[in-house]
């Protein structure tokens, strides 16, 4: 292995080790999408291979194929056959087979010593021929999934380990934070569910519903533009024709977009690949083809496809929170109301397996009310979140009879005559001190004048700096609050002009 083992891998690995020798042969791992599973396959396929045993790694499709050669040659793991049609690396005489389960399932099962299951929440009837099979009685297989939820999956498996998950990660620093933007709320009324999911042709024509007078569609570029306007963006889309409405009205607005679904050619896919990564294309609009392994550097996300499954939702984001060079956080962009409606990422988590009594969602603890989106910016925040971090909007608890104006609350009286309760929070002075700091570096970073980081301040604190505050005022880089206020007061701006300039 050229790579050290991160110490949670270290540790599954040994859980895995000591789970096989008191007997369980049919394990599932849980780890957080970018826990970086394929490098702890590599190490059980290492650490066989010097025994001079034969080892199985099962993927569910084949553009994970070429995924995993390239992971396991970062390692110095070569001797490497591939089982997946008539592919160049054939060679069924090397003692570690990469293989195509569709492949597999058409042909016999190949010997192995330990059998892994890539994205084992994905089982096909090939996985459960295989495991069925007397000749595997005792071989270990092990599924790898970032979502192991999947109904009936405890019939299968003996045991979960979880060796991470995504808070676990975001805390610890190997997994980027992420920030999401409620920025539009579809009207789903009418369509129909079935098997726990939204109806994809139903789905895809309410997405739609408004195509041709530009209003949700149209808004997706709007928001992508307003509130990124940058490269590596995924688009993820209900079916074929959302998608292409969608790079449609991408490339109108002077935007590099791509498009990939389950028929877009290997070649054509590779190409993409390298042509997000340069920047020739900013944007990819993707049908359920960018969501299992893939490894891309991603920075922002627009959720366009409304889904009611937790592995689908989970599967979606995680694909944004790798960190790469110069990235702060992700950027998720929810048009699909899925945030408000399953919960951040970072709570949804199961710690047994689904035995068929019911599907994982009507088994869900909820362990934290739901998020709310910001009224002023439309950033999601916890339930208990006071204070909103990108705008500074303060939310009031709510309370009945109560009206919140001017910074006040007040109390309404039957005959409408109202009462002051109570003034808003006051700022402590090194608060204020520190936001007119900020501001005042934002003004030599635009090049602008003092009086614009006076007007923005009287807007966040409802007053004029005073001269205690400019005294102890230097300019600094804004941080990320900072930044996020100024640019959610910008765009607040421009949608004012707009309204107005409709109206005139």
């Amino acid at each position: 292995m050229n790579r050290e083992l991160r110490p949670y891998q270290a540790d599954a690995l040994q859980a895995l080790r000591d789970s096989v020798r008191q007997g369980v042969r049919r394990i599932m791992l849980q780890a957080a999408t970018g826990s970086g599973k394929t490098l702890l396959a590599a190490a059980i396929a290492e650490g066989a291979y010097r025994k001079g045993k034969p080892v199985a790694f099962v993927v569910p499709r084949i553009d994970l194929i070429e995924q995993t050669l390239e992971e396991f040659g970062k390692e110095g793991i070569t001797d490497v056959g591939v089982m997946q049609a008539d592919h160049l690396m054939t060679d069924a005489g090397k003692p570690i087979q990469i293989c195509s389960i569709q492949t597999v399932s058409r042909r016999s099962f190949p010997q192995a010593s330990v059998v892994l299951f890539d994205e084992g929440h994905e089982l096909h009837k090939g996985h459960l021929l295989w495991m069925a099979d007397p000749a595997f009685a005792r071989v270990p297989f092990i599924g790898l999934s970032a979502t192991p939820w999947t109904r009936g999956l405890g019939q299968y498996f003996e045991s979960l380990l979880v060796m991470a998950t995504t808070a676990d990660l975001i805390a610890q620093g190997y997994l980027s934070d992420f920030r999401v933007f409620a920025v539009s709320h579809p009207d789903l009324h009418g369509v129909k569910i079935t098997g726990g999911e939204y109806q994809t042709d139903q789905l895809s024509h309410a997405m739609q519903a408004d195509t041709q007078t530009g209003g949700l569609t149209a808004d997706i570029v709007r928001t992508w533009q307003d509130r990124w306007g940058q490269d590596k963006t995924l688009v993820f889309a209900v079916d074929r024709p959302h998608a292409a409405a969608l790079q449609q009205r991408f490339q109108e607005a002077g935007i590099t977009c791509g498009y990939q679904d389950h028929k877009t050619p290997m070649a054509e896919r590779r190409k993409l690949k390298q042509q997000f990564h340069s920047g020739e294309v900013r944007v990819i609009c993707n049908v359920d083809t960018l969501t299992l392994g893939v490894d891309w550097d991603v920075r922002c996300l627009s959720l366009c496809r409304p889904t009611r499954s937790e592995i689908r939702y989970v599967q979606i984001v995680g694909r944004a929170l790798r960190r790469a060079e110069g990235k702060q956080d992700a950027m998720i962009l929810d048009h699909s109301d899925t945030t408000a409606r399953l919960g951040f990422v970072t709570d949804i988590h199961h710690d047994h397996l689904n035995c068929g009594t019911g599907d994982m969602e009507g088994e869900r603890v909820r362990h934290k009310p739901l998020p709310k989106d910001c009224p002023e910016c439309t950033y999601m925040m916890s339930a208990g979140m006071r204070v909103c971090p990108n705008c500074g909007f303060e939310r009031k608890a709510k309370q009945s009879g109560y009206h919140e104006a001017d910074g006040e609350l007040t109390e309404y009286t039957r005959d409408h005559q109202p009462i002051k309760l109570t003034k808003k929070r006051e700022y402590s002075m090194a608060e204020k001190v520190e936001w007119y700091c900020q501001l005042l570096g934002a003004v030599e970073m635009r090049g602008g004048k003092r009086g614009w980081a006076d007007h923005t301040y009287k807007a966040k604190f409802g007053c004029w700096p005073d001269w205690r505050v400019k005294q102890q005022a230097t300019p600094v880089i804004p941080g990320a609050t900072v930044r996020s206020y100024i640019r959610s007061r910008a765009i607040a701006y421009r949608a004012k002009m707009e309204r107005e300039g409709a109206r005139a």
